[in-house]
């Protein structure tokens, strides 16, 4: 690819992509660290590359001779993988960049130029009040560049001018927003942006990936720990009503607001004090595919302890860390407050080997024990763990009831050996039950010699991963597998899924309790995405 090509192919399009996901995420806790507004969370580095690492999965799989293919991996990997109010922001940048350059069988100057401006367009379509100092306003600075008069006409000169412009109003943000101009910074997301500009630009010349700056400290540290809410994220298809009507659905839950579509999918996002009912509301109206809710406060108190441990860096660290692979927010919190770090991921969703490693280099310990804890996600942590040299240790774990049961026995002050075989013995004393539906007809023979025949929708019931039952309702599946496998234990905790009401929890804990006079029950919202309920018997 010439520096100063006049045209791009599709190749050469998935090519820059590429190269801007990994320039970004070289940056990437750079831009965690200038997190301040919408709230200090500093994840917006995160979400950015996140979002991007799911358009480069698609691009892998797109025909790169063809532009439409290739601008369709662009919008879809976007509005799959969009993470947060950034990674949702930039999933319409690129929704609009891409939407522009599909009918084209190569790009010019002129058409690069036109597709910033589409993608401006996008982003500030995308959100209900645009709040000028934020990821828009530079998204309109690189448009303007360009959009304006330049030297020649090649795609670099495009991209050089875009850049310029967006850097001029970069600068400007702290006089724009009250917030960033307290912490003497620039605007996050408008510097993630600029970065992925920054990457194309570099691909187009051949430049190397630059060194990690090193990160001083925090900007979110300044502001005081409060109630921030939660971040609620939707991802849906299949929806039966307009995007405009589920946005007014969900505009009473909170601020922040972003409902969009592409592909025949509709994403969100709000932050919200009502995460279970806002999503039980839209949950109505399409199949729910993936759910994400993070408490806001605890993440800045994440950050406010990151601040620490750098100031803190020649204190002694624990024994041990610990890593925990996990989604839905229930399970996540309920992880979390067993001393986990969480790189998200399940069924279908599996995290790749770089994720698991960047979050085991994040946890401050001598050595850290990571949770696969799906079987599909073993072999990563494995690899993982290798490349890691010593300081990493995997616990097997096949299921999230047994990531449970493991992560119970973690203690950070003890030896990161000697734990993994207590936790692993603590993670074969817990009995899962997962209920989800079948994404095909089938039919099965159980290890019991059961045939199950199968129809696409029907509900399944998996016991520590294997398919033991199908048929009847969801709730059927719970009770049918407890009295299978119910020996006088302890513990029943049940987690509801995605869809799942307080009331419908309410209804089969009674259930339970009914059935098993002598077993505590506990009941939580925000089960695995895809699953109706996850049961752990201990």
């Amino acid at each position: 690819m010439p520096e100063h090509a006049q045209t791009l192919s599709p190749a050469d399009l998935a090519r820059m992509l590429r190269v801007a996901t990994d320039w970004l995420g070289v940056y990437r806790e750079q831009v965690n660290a200038l997190n301040v507004y919408p709230v200090p969370d500093g994840d917006t580095g995160t979400n950015m590359h996140l979002t991007l690492q799911s358009v480069r999965r698609e691009l892998d799989t797109c025909d790169e001779r063809d532009m439409a293919s290739v601008a369709r991996a662009i919008s879809y990997g976007a509005l799959l993988g969009a993470r947060g109010n950034s990674g949702v922001i930039l999933s319409q940048l690129l929704k609009g960049f891409a939407e522009t350059v599909r009918g084209v069988s190569a790009i010019d100057a002129a058409t690069l130029a036109a597709a910033f401006r589409a993608a401006q367009k996008a982003g500030y379509g995308a959100v209900m009040k645009p709040v000028e100092g934020t990821i828009l306003t530079v998204a309109r600075g690189v448009a303007d560049g360009a959009c304006g008069p330049r030297e020649r006409e090649t795609v670099d000169a495009v991209l050089e001018q875009a850049l310029f412009e967006g850097q001029k109003l970069l600068d400007q943000t702290p006089e724009m927003l009250p917030a960033l101009k307290q912490a003497g910074v620039i605007d996050s997301g408008g510097q993630g942006y600029l970065y992925v500009v920054q990457g194309m630009l570099a691909a187009l010349r051949g430049d190397a990936l630059p060194e990690a700056p090193e990160i001083m400290g925090y900007a979110g540290e300044q502001f005081e720990t409060e109630e921030f809410g939660y971040c609620t994220e939707f991802l849906m298809s299949e929806a039966t009503k307009p995007i405009e009507e589920i946005r007014d659905l969900v505009t009473p839950f909170g601020d922040s607001l972003l409902v969009v579509g592409a592909e025949g999918y509709v994403k969100g996002h709000i932050h919200t004090n009502e995460p279970d009912a806002l999503l039980a509301t839209v949950g109505r109206y399409g199949r729910m595919l993936k759910t994400k809710v993070e408490d806001m406060s605890e993440q800045h108190t994440e950050i406010l302890g990151m601040a620490g441990a750098a100031a803190r860096a020649e204190d002694e660290v624990p024994a041990s860390g610990l890593v925990a692979v996990a989604n839905g927010y229930g399970l996540v919190k309920l992880f979390r407050s067993l001393g986990a770090r969480i790189v998200s991921g399940g069924q279908t969703a599996n995290p790749s080997v770089q994720d698991i490693v960047d979050a085991v280099r994040s946890v401050s310990a001598e050595k850290v024990l990571i949770l696969p804890n799906n079987k599909n996600v073993l072999m990563a942590a494995e690899k993982a763990m290798e490349l890691m040299e010593g300081r990493a240790v995997v616990v097997p774990t096949r299921t999230l009831g047994q990531g449970i049961g493991a992560a119970l026995a973690f203690q950070p002050d003890a030896d990161a050996e000697s734990l993994r075989d207590a936790m692993n013995e603590a993670a074969g004393h817990v009995t899962t039950f997962e209920v989800t539906r079948a994404s095909r007809s089938t039919n099965i023979t159980t290890r019991e010699g059961e045939t199950l025949e199968i129809a696409e929708g029907d509900v399944i019931g998996l016991k520590d991963d294997e398919l033991v039952q199908s048929g009847g309702s969801a709730e059927d599946s719970v009770l049918h597998m407890l009295n299978r496998s119910y020996e006088g234990q302890e513990v029943v905790t049940v987690f509801g899924g995605p869809q799942s009401t307080p009331e419908s929890l309410d209804a089969l804990a009674g259930q339970i309790r009914h059935a098993f006079p002598l077993a505590e029950v506990e009941v939580h919202s925000g089960g695995p995405d895809l699953y109706d309920y996850l049961v752990t018997l201990e």
